[in-house]
């Protein structure tokens, strides 16, 4: 018996074999202290091997352990100026000091995503096709936004499966959508057709977004859903050549659905993630988005 309390007390003295004494988390650094959502933060600390959990505010974040001493996290979505919380299943730490969240001024509030992410989950078993889409609003807060346009010349959608590109839609001239409520952004599926102007000299689809800005301009390509190439997916990239007017601002992105026919639902589809938001320019741009490699850590 006394050889137990006396094994007992040399362990709690030494640090071992107690839970959480030697394993508590320690922030020291964070780089960079500031940022949009999506930003990458390097963590310094110590005892960071067993975190499982990263969170700003209340919102858990995707990590990457690196080492005992260093992790690596991602700005969540939504989430406000706080200070950065390790958990792990011992203890919690936080960061000496907040994160500052600073969304680029330019990206209205209400819009979901203010910057690029690729999810970091994978689309489901199952998920056999893809589509494109892309985001086009008019910014109230620009003088003569009523007249803001964004202009679409073409769409390109393409995956790299087994190490070669597969192009599966290279659509020019035409686009499908509607017009989704914006404020809460994407209330409800409820939608009205999307209006278009056919830019001949340009072989474009024009959209007048400055003519209706309670609305989210949702487009896609003309060509239905397309299939996944055979072989080990790494991902698809999005193209599109757009030129957006002063007072307009555009966004690209895709989703994995179950198979090229089910309809809008629960369930039904996955999205890959978005592109960082484009401003308007005196020529033609191309807008990109890919999840090839995914998050990137």
């Amino acid at each position: 018996m006394k050889e137990h309390v006396f094994l007992a007390a040399f362990l709690l003295v030494s640090g071992f074999g107690i839970a959480g004494s030697g394993e508590t988390p320690e922030i020291i650094q964070i780089s960079p202290t500031g940022g949009p959502e999506g930003t990458r933060v390097e963590i310094s600390g110590r005892n960071l091997k067993e975190v499982k959990r990263v969170v700003f505010h209340t919102t858990d974040a995707d990590f990457k352990i690196v080492s005992s001493e260093e992790l690596v996290a991602i700005v969540p979505h939504r989430t406000a100026t706080s200070v950065i919380t390790l958990i792990t299943p011992q203890a919690r730490a936080a960061s000496p000091f907040p994160f500052v969240v600073l969304s680029d001024p330019r990206v209205p509030d209400e819009a979901s995503y203010k910057a690029g992410y690729v999810n970091s989950m994978p689309a489901p078993e199952g998920f056999s096709s893809v589509l494109l889409w892309g985001i086009a609003i008019a910014d109230t807060r620009v003088s003569g936004y009523a007249s803001a346009t964004v202009a679409v010349g073409w769409t390109q959608l393409s995956c790299l499966a087994d190490g070669r590109e597969v192009v599966l839609n290279d659509d020019r001239g035409g686009l499908r959508g509607g017009l989704y409520r914006r404020n809460p952004w994407f209330g409800i599926n409820d939608h009205e057709p999307l209006p278009m102007t056919l830019d001949l000299a340009n072989h474009a689809v024009t959209l007048r977004v400055g003519q209706r800005p309670d609305k989210v301009w949702h487009f896609w390509p003309l060509s239905p859903r397309q299939a996944l190439p055979s072989g080990h997916l790494e991902g698809c990239t999005v193209k599109a050549r757009v030129k957006i007017s002063p007072g307009a601002l555009l966004q690209m992105g895709m989703d994995y659905w179950r198979n090229p026919t089910v309809e809008y639902g629960p369930g039904n589809s996955h999205e890959a993630g978005a592109s960082n938001w484009y401003f308007p320019s005196d020529r033609w741009q191309e807008a990109e988005f890919t999840d090839i490699g995914g998050m990137k850590f």
